[in-house]
């Protein structure tokens, strides 16, 4: 594996974004764009604010906006950040984190209580393209997470590489009444604990070596087991 550049994105499911249980709220003005956590870049051309929000009562919906700087000018909403799947509105919920030439960033923010999002990103001048990002757990198991399963956390980091590579972690936890997932698992899970009533706590835990494809795609060109416990540090992390 080649060596990365020293930026990394990091989300837990357990994101201290907000006190715990609290929502993180910003009343914003008309024309007010907050910089994000990490929002410029590297180049300093642009930017990544957050603005609006139905609490504003300013009649605009909540976007985080790629942004032209020095001039601090809006140029695009951001797919898939927005009032149907966001919990906080105030900047310092959101963290972005750029490549090294400001041409990919990823965006990091709490969709539930106990669950993150992570969204990825190529910046092209004026416009911002979602990257479709692979799911660990499915890479695994040949399918998303169920209702059933028990989800509990979810966390993931990723570290830009040079040149088209990325790598990417994951990590979530459940809950389950038996070890049947724990099996489906395999080597990228374990039960960690066994808890009153006996229920199960499993954790899954997988890197993966990853390469952009055309059409702002990815694949896992390297997929293996991670390290129980190395999610505890990933929010320590620079």
């Amino acid at each position: 594996m080649r060596a990365s550049v020293p930026i990394s994105l990091l989300i837990a499911a357990c994101l201290v974004l907000a006190p715990a249980g609290a929502t993180s709220v910003h009343n914003y003005g008309k024309d007010e764009y907050l910089t994000i956590r990490g929002g410029l870049a590297p180049n300093k051309q642009v930017s990544l604010a957050a603005h609006g929000g139905d609490d504003e009562g300013n009649g605009d919906p909540f976007h985080v906006w790629l942004m032209a700087e020095p001039a601090h000018r809006k140029l695009v909403a951001l797919s898939h950040i927005g009032d149907d799947n966001n919990l906080d509105t105030a900047p310092d919920a959101y963290h972005a984190f750029w490549s090294q030439d400001s041409r990919r960033v990823g965006v990091a923010f709490r969709s539930s209580r106990h669950e993150a999002t992570l969204n990825l990103y190529r910046i092209d001048g004026r416009r911002a393209h979602e990257i479709a990002s692979p799911s660990l757990f499915k890479e695994v198991t040949s399918r998303e997470v169920a209702e059933g399963d028990g989800l509990r956390t979810r966390s993931a980091i990723v570290e830009w590489h040079a040149g088209n590579r990325f790598l990417l972690k994951e990590y979530l936890s459940f809950v389950a009444d038996d070890d049947r997932l724990a099996k489906l698992l395999g080597k990228f899970g374990r039960v960690a604990e066994k808890l009153d009533g006996g229920r199960l706590y499993i954790e899954f835990f997988a890197d993966a070596e990853c390469e952009l494809l055309p059409g702002d795609r990815a694949r896992v060109i390297d997929l293996r087991p991670g390290t129980p416990g190395d999610a505890d540090t990933w929010w320590d992390k620079p």
